[in-house]
Protein backbone atom coordinates (compact mmCIF):
# COMPACT_ATOMS: atom_id res chain seq x y z
CA UNK A 1 0.00 0.00 0.00
CA UNK A 2 1.86 3.45 -1.23
CA UNK A 3 -0.84 6.05 0.35
CA UNK A 4 0.87 9.14 1.65
CA UNK A 5 1.63 9.30 5.31
CA UNK A 6 -1.35 11.51 6.03
CA UNK A 7 -3.60 8.75 4.56
CA UNK A 8 -2.27 5.93 6.67
CA UNK A 9 -2.75 8.68 9.62
CA UNK A 10 -6.60 8.83 8.37
CA UNK A 11 -6.38 5.00 7.90
CA UNK A 12 -5.29 4.18 11.77
CA UNK A 13 -7.27 6.54 12.73
CA UNK A 14 -10.64 4.98 11.22
CA UNK A 15 -9.58 1.62 12.64
CA UNK A 16 -8.26 3.02 16.11
CA UNK A 17 -12.31 4.32 16.25
CA UNK A 18 -13.56 0.73 15.48
CA UNK A 19 -11.40 -0.50 17.92
CA UNK A 20 -12.70 1.63 20.77
CA UNK A 21 -16.26 1.09 19.09
CA UNK A 22 -15.61 -2.81 19.52
CA UNK A 23 -14.25 -2.54 23.23
CA UNK A 24 -16.93 -0.06 24.35
CA UNK A 25 -19.76 -3.09 22.69
CA UNK A 26 -17.44 -5.75 24.27
CA UNK A 27 -18.06 -3.66 27.80
CA UNK A 28 -21.67 -3.28 27.07
CA UNK A 29 -22.24 -7.26 26.63
CA UNK A 30 -20.58 -7.60 29.87
CA UNK A 31 -23.29 -5.57 31.52
CA UNK A 32 -26.86 -6.06 31.70
CA UNK A 33 -27.13 -4.37 28.21
CA UNK A 34 -30.45 -2.42 26.62
CA UNK A 35 -30.82 -4.19 23.25
CA UNK A 36 -31.17 -0.88 21.64
CA UNK A 37 -27.75 0.32 22.84
CA UNK A 38 -26.37 -2.74 21.87
CA UNK A 39 -28.15 -2.52 18.31
CA UNK A 40 -26.71 1.06 18.28
CA UNK A 41 -23.26 0.04 18.80
CA UNK A 42 -23.57 -2.94 16.59
CA UNK A 43 -24.51 0.08 13.74
CA UNK A 44 -21.70 2.39 14.43
CA UNK A 45 -19.43 -0.08 14.45
CA UNK A 46 -20.40 -1.66 10.37
CA UNK A 47 -20.54 1.91 9.50
CA UNK A 48 -16.89 3.01 10.64
CA UNK A 49 -16.19 -0.37 8.47
CA UNK A 50 -17.88 0.51 5.83
CA UNK A 51 -15.96 4.30 5.95
CA UNK A 52 -13.05 2.46 5.87
CA UNK A 53 -13.49 -0.45 3.09
CA UNK A 54 -14.45 2.80 1.56
CA UNK A 55 -11.70 4.79 1.80
CA UNK A 56 -9.35 1.98 1.27
CA UNK A 57 -10.91 0.83 -1.82
CA UNK A 58 -10.87 4.15 -3.61
CA UNK A 59 -7.15 4.63 -2.68
CA UNK A 60 -6.78 0.87 -4.50
CA UNK A 61 -8.86 1.68 -7.49
CA UNK A 62 -7.10 5.12 -8.12
CA UNK A 63 -3.78 4.65 -7.35
CA UNK A 64 -3.62 0.91 -8.88
CA UNK A 65 -6.36 0.23 -11.25
CA UNK A 66 -6.10 3.97 -12.57
CA UNK A 67 -2.45 3.61 -13.39
CA UNK A 68 -1.28 4.31 -17.04
CA UNK A 69 1.68 1.60 -16.66
CA UNK A 70 -0.80 -1.21 -16.34
CA UNK A 71 -1.30 -3.69 -19.57
CA UNK A 72 -4.60 -4.96 -20.03
CA UNK A 73 -4.42 -8.89 -18.56
CA UNK A 74 -2.57 -7.01 -15.12
CA UNK A 75 -5.85 -4.21 -15.16
CA UNK A 76 -7.79 -7.73 -15.69
CA UNK A 77 -6.13 -9.02 -13.08
CA UNK A 78 -6.79 -6.33 -10.45
CA UNK A 79 -10.25 -6.51 -11.13
CA UNK A 80 -10.80 -9.91 -10.69
CA UNK A 81 -9.31 -9.26 -7.26
CA UNK A 82 -11.54 -6.45 -6.46
CA UNK A 83 -14.80 -8.17 -7.21
CA UNK A 84 -13.63 -10.97 -5.13
CA UNK A 85 -13.10 -8.98 -2.29
CA UNK A 86 -15.95 -7.01 -2.55
CA UNK A 87 -18.35 -10.13 -3.19
CA UNK A 88 -16.92 -11.01 0.11
CA UNK A 89 -17.27 -8.47 2.24
CA UNK A 90 -20.79 -7.76 0.58
CA UNK A 91 -22.08 -11.29 2.16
Amino acid sequence: MSHSVADKKKLLNRVKRITGQSVALETTLQGEPDCLAVLQQVAAIKGAANGLMKEVLENHLREHLGANDLTNEQRSHEVEQVIHILKSYLK
